[in-house]
């Protein structure tokens, strides 16, 4: 497992077609349900993967068949970046909320203003966190917790999540399929993946020193 788990960090599709085979599915499955669905594996390749993957649904130079296919790609990943998802909501909602309540020394280890706040956040500005955070690293881990534990309306969570998940998996799965006849690109896959990386973490490094400059100022 944790031989599997190295060679899932380096992208090293090679390795996994070669001991897996067809089902490599079942680990890019296992691997975005695991990013998604709990909450301790932040970690883990989401974007990198998605695009590198999207790259192996086009054929290589001489062959007739790509290694993957798109449209059973897109469909698997979907289902477990949503199950992932609500997984995790859930988690936030049945266990994190108890968790929060509980008492050390007479008090509780979260006021419950703030759980109060963060419901509310949720509530008025959910919507729009639920499916910008599927494209921001570590934040995606954490919004579907976070959302559970500010008690977000599920009916609200679901239906925003299925556009969220949708857009994230399609938009970067197609990307790496686009790309993937260019030469350029499939022989500097790891400079690529840096780059979509890099884009990916952009908003929150913004929004560090847009908070840092603000603080400054007052």
């Amino acid at each position: 497992m944790i031989e599997l788990f190295k060679h899932i960090l380096h992208l090293d599709f090679d390795w996994l077609f070669a001991n897996y085979g067809t089902f490599i599915y079942a680990v890019l499955f296992v691997v975005i349900f695991i990013e998604t669905g709990l909450v301790a594996m932040p970690f883990l390749p989401g974007d990198s993967l998605l695009f590198t993957a999207g790259l192996f649904c086009v054929p290589p130079p001489g062959a007739t068949e790509a290694p993957l296919h798109l449209g059973t790609l897109i469909g698997l990943l979907f289902f477990a970046a949503v199950l992932g998802d609500n997984c995790n909501y859930w988690i936030g909602r049945k266990i994190g909320v108890r968790v929060f309540h509980l008492k050390f020394r007479g008090r509780s280890l979260v006021k419950q203003e703030y759980l109060d706040k963060t419901h509310v956040f949720f509530e008025r500005h959910g919507t729009k966190a639920i499916i910008m955070a599927r494209f921001v690293p570590f934040v995606r881990t954490f919004a579907p917790f976070a959302a559970g534990v500010g008690e977000m309306t599920y009916r609200k969570f679901l239906s925003f999540d299925l556009v969220g998940g949708a857009l994230w998996i399609a938009s970067l799965t197609t990307a790496g399929y686009l790309l993937g006849g260019v030469e350029m690109i499939r022989k500097h896959i790891d400079l690529v993946c840096l780059g979509i990386i890099l884009i990916s973490v952009l908003p929150i490094i913004f929004t560090a020193l847009k908070n840092r400059t603000g603080n400054k100022a007052a």
